[in-house]
Protein backbone atom coordinates (compact mmCIF):
# COMPACT_ATOMS: atom_id res chain seq x y z
CA UNK A 1 0.00 0.00 0.00
CA UNK A 2 1.15 3.58 -1.09
CA UNK A 3 1.80 5.74 2.35
CA UNK A 4 0.59 9.42 1.56
CA UNK A 5 2.32 11.95 3.25
CA UNK A 6 -0.30 14.42 4.73
CA UNK A 7 1.86 16.75 6.09
CA UNK A 8 1.92 20.03 4.56
CA UNK A 9 5.31 21.42 2.65
CA UNK A 10 7.06 23.50 4.86
CA UNK A 11 7.23 26.86 2.99
CA UNK A 12 10.43 27.66 1.76
CA UNK A 13 10.96 31.29 1.43
CA UNK A 14 14.11 33.77 3.18
CA UNK A 15 11.64 35.92 5.77
CA UNK A 16 14.44 38.78 5.07
CA UNK A 17 14.40 39.06 1.89
CA UNK A 18 10.82 38.96 0.90
CA UNK A 19 10.75 41.71 4.35
CA UNK A 20 12.69 43.93 2.56
CA UNK A 21 11.44 43.34 -1.27
CA UNK A 22 7.92 44.21 0.00
CA UNK A 23 9.13 46.89 2.27
CA UNK A 24 10.62 48.27 -0.88
CA UNK A 25 7.17 48.28 -3.19
CA UNK A 26 4.76 49.14 0.07
CA UNK A 27 7.22 52.23 0.32
CA UNK A 28 7.46 53.05 -3.40
CA UNK A 29 3.20 52.54 -4.06
CA UNK A 30 2.03 53.39 -1.18
CA UNK A 31 -0.63 50.79 0.78
CA UNK A 32 -3.89 50.87 -1.33
CA UNK A 33 -1.63 51.37 -4.52
CA UNK A 34 0.08 48.11 -3.61
CA UNK A 35 -2.04 45.30 -5.01
CA UNK A 36 -1.84 40.97 -4.33
CA UNK A 37 -0.82 40.80 -7.72
CA UNK A 38 2.28 43.65 -7.32
CA UNK A 39 3.45 41.51 -4.03
CA UNK A 40 3.10 38.42 -5.66
CA UNK A 41 5.57 39.63 -8.33
CA UNK A 42 7.96 41.79 -6.60
CA UNK A 43 8.47 38.95 -3.05
CA UNK A 44 7.90 35.76 -5.79
CA UNK A 45 5.31 34.05 -3.87
CA UNK A 46 1.73 32.83 -4.69
CA UNK A 47 -1.19 34.47 -2.20
CA UNK A 48 -1.90 31.07 -0.32
CA UNK A 49 2.05 31.36 0.62
CA UNK A 50 1.45 34.74 1.48
CA UNK A 51 -1.14 34.31 3.68
CA UNK A 52 0.55 31.06 5.48
CA UNK A 53 3.49 33.27 5.74
CA UNK A 54 2.28 36.08 7.46
CA UNK A 55 -1.50 35.77 7.79
CA UNK A 56 -3.00 38.60 5.71
CA UNK A 57 -1.46 41.65 3.63
CA UNK A 58 -1.87 43.98 6.15
CA UNK A 59 0.27 42.05 8.39
CA UNK A 60 2.84 41.82 6.03
CA UNK A 61 2.33 45.44 5.42
CA UNK A 62 2.77 46.25 9.33
CA UNK A 63 6.07 43.77 8.86
CA UNK A 64 7.33 45.90 6.04
CA UNK A 65 6.72 49.04 8.17
CA UNK A 66 8.57 47.94 11.48
CA UNK A 67 11.15 46.82 9.07
CA UNK A 68 11.44 50.09 7.55
CA UNK A 69 11.29 51.66 11.23
CA UNK A 70 14.03 49.09 12.50
CA UNK A 71 16.44 49.77 9.34
CA UNK A 72 16.21 54.10 10.21
CA UNK A 73 16.85 53.55 13.96
CA UNK A 74 19.68 51.31 13.24
CA UNK A 75 21.22 53.93 10.79
CA UNK A 76 20.36 56.67 13.84
CA UNK A 77 22.17 54.72 15.75
CA UNK A 78 25.34 54.27 13.57
CA UNK A 79 25.38 58.10 12.70
CA UNK A 80 25.39 58.97 16.28
CA UNK A 81 28.43 56.39 16.79
CA UNK A 82 30.55 57.73 14.12
CA UNK A 83 30.52 61.53 15.75
CA UNK A 84 32.10 62.84 18.59
CA UNK A 85 28.87 64.79 19.77
CA UNK A 86 25.21 64.07 19.26
CA UNK A 87 24.43 67.18 17.19
CA UNK A 88 27.00 65.86 14.70
CA UNK A 89 25.28 62.91 14.90
CA UNK A 90 21.79 63.95 14.73
CA UNK A 91 23.10 66.28 11.29
CA UNK A 92 24.55 63.31 9.54
CA UNK A 93 21.95 61.48 10.37
CA UNK A 94 19.50 64.01 8.26
CA UNK A 95 22.30 64.29 5.61
CA UNK A 96 22.21 60.98 5.12
CA UNK A 97 18.33 60.27 4.87
CA UNK A 98 18.06 63.29 2.69
CA UNK A 99 21.12 64.21 0.70
CA UNK A 100 23.07 61.09 0.19
CA UNK A 101 20.16 58.61 0.19
CA UNK A 102 17.93 60.88 -2.11
CA UNK A 103 18.53 59.05 -5.59
CA UNK A 104 18.64 54.96 -4.10
CA UNK A 105 15.00 55.02 -1.64
CA UNK A 106 11.88 53.96 -3.47
CA UNK A 107 10.44 57.17 -2.11
CA UNK A 108 11.58 60.60 -1.41
CA UNK A 109 9.15 60.72 1.61
CA UNK A 110 9.52 58.85 4.95
CA UNK A 111 7.69 55.99 4.33
CA UNK A 112 5.87 56.04 7.91
CA UNK A 113 4.96 59.86 7.12
CA UNK A 114 3.88 58.49 3.65
CA UNK A 115 1.62 55.80 5.53
CA UNK A 116 0.14 58.24 8.13
CA UNK A 117 -0.82 60.77 5.09
CA UNK A 118 -2.49 58.06 2.56
CA UNK A 119 -4.41 56.13 5.28
CA UNK A 120 -7.59 57.22 7.37
CA UNK A 121 -9.42 56.06 10.32
CA UNK A 122 -12.25 54.90 8.41
CA UNK A 123 -10.27 52.83 5.68
CA UNK A 124 -7.61 51.57 7.70
CA UNK A 125 -7.39 52.74 11.49
CA UNK A 126 -5.24 49.38 12.85
CA UNK A 127 -1.96 50.17 10.78
CA UNK A 128 -2.86 53.91 10.90
CA UNK A 129 -2.24 53.55 14.58
CA UNK A 130 0.29 51.45 14.16
CA UNK A 131 2.41 54.08 11.96
CA UNK A 132 1.24 57.10 14.60
CA UNK A 133 2.95 54.82 16.90
CA UNK A 134 6.11 54.21 15.19
CA UNK A 135 6.83 58.02 14.54
CA UNK A 136 5.92 58.87 18.19
CA UNK A 137 8.61 56.41 18.88
CA UNK A 138 11.14 58.27 16.71
CA UNK A 139 9.79 61.10 17.79
CA UNK A 140 11.09 59.89 21.43
CA UNK A 141 14.35 58.90 20.15
CA UNK A 142 15.05 62.18 19.23
CA UNK A 143 14.13 63.47 22.24
CA UNK A 144 16.43 60.58 24.36
CA UNK A 145 18.92 62.52 22.00
CA UNK A 146 18.04 65.93 23.04
CA UNK A 147 18.24 65.56 26.56
CA UNK A 148 22.22 63.41 26.38
CA UNK A 149 23.10 67.18 24.32
CA UNK A 150 21.74 69.27 26.91
CA UNK A 151 23.67 67.03 29.83
CA UNK A 152 26.79 67.31 28.08
CA UNK A 153 26.54 70.97 27.29
CA UNK A 154 26.29 70.83 23.49
CA UNK A 155 22.59 71.91 24.00
CA UNK A 156 21.06 75.05 26.78
CA UNK A 157 19.91 73.76 29.32
CA UNK A 158 17.05 76.09 28.99
CA UNK A 159 15.90 73.88 25.86
CA UNK A 160 13.39 71.61 26.26
CA UNK A 161 14.14 67.96 24.73
CA UNK A 162 11.01 67.22 23.58
CA UNK A 163 10.57 70.47 21.76
CA UNK A 164 13.39 69.81 19.81
CA UNK A 165 12.56 66.54 18.87
CA UNK A 166 9.56 67.49 17.82
CA UNK A 167 10.87 70.58 16.23
CA UNK A 168 13.58 68.34 14.34
CA UNK A 169 10.79 65.89 13.25
CA UNK A 170 8.77 68.98 11.36
CA UNK A 171 12.35 70.11 10.00
CA UNK A 172 13.02 66.61 8.21
CA UNK A 173 9.63 65.72 6.64
CA UNK A 174 9.47 69.17 4.96
CA UNK A 175 12.75 69.10 4.29
CA UNK A 176 12.64 65.49 2.70
CA UNK A 177 9.47 66.66 0.47
CA UNK A 178 11.58 69.95 -0.65
CA UNK A 179 14.90 67.76 -1.54
CA UNK A 180 12.57 65.77 -3.74
CA UNK A 181 11.75 68.74 -6.22
CA UNK A 182 15.19 70.84 -5.87
CA UNK A 183 18.63 69.87 -7.39
CA UNK A 184 20.46 72.27 -5.48
CA UNK A 185 21.81 70.07 -3.07
CA UNK A 186 23.63 72.97 -1.54
CA UNK A 187 20.63 74.87 -0.50
CA UNK A 188 19.77 71.54 1.18
CA UNK A 189 22.58 71.56 2.68
CA UNK A 190 22.39 75.35 4.16
CA UNK A 191 18.54 74.26 5.29
CA UNK A 192 20.06 71.45 7.12
CA UNK A 193 22.73 73.78 8.94
CA UNK A 194 19.82 76.14 9.69
CA UNK A 195 17.90 73.70 11.89
CA UNK A 196 21.04 73.30 14.17
CA UNK A 197 21.46 76.97 14.65
CA UNK A 198 18.04 77.34 15.66
CA UNK A 199 18.44 74.18 18.10
CA UNK A 200 21.77 75.29 20.09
Amino acid sequence: MIKVNTMSAAIKFNREDVSEKAKNLYWEKGYHATSMRNLQDVINMHPGSIYAAFGSKDKLFIESLNRYAADDAKRLADCIEQQDTVLAGLKHFIHTVIVVNKATTPSGMCMIVKTIAELTQNDSPELLAHATEILEGIEASFATLFAQAIDSGEVSAEKNPIELARYLQIQIIGLRTYAQITSDDAAVEKYIDDIFKNIV
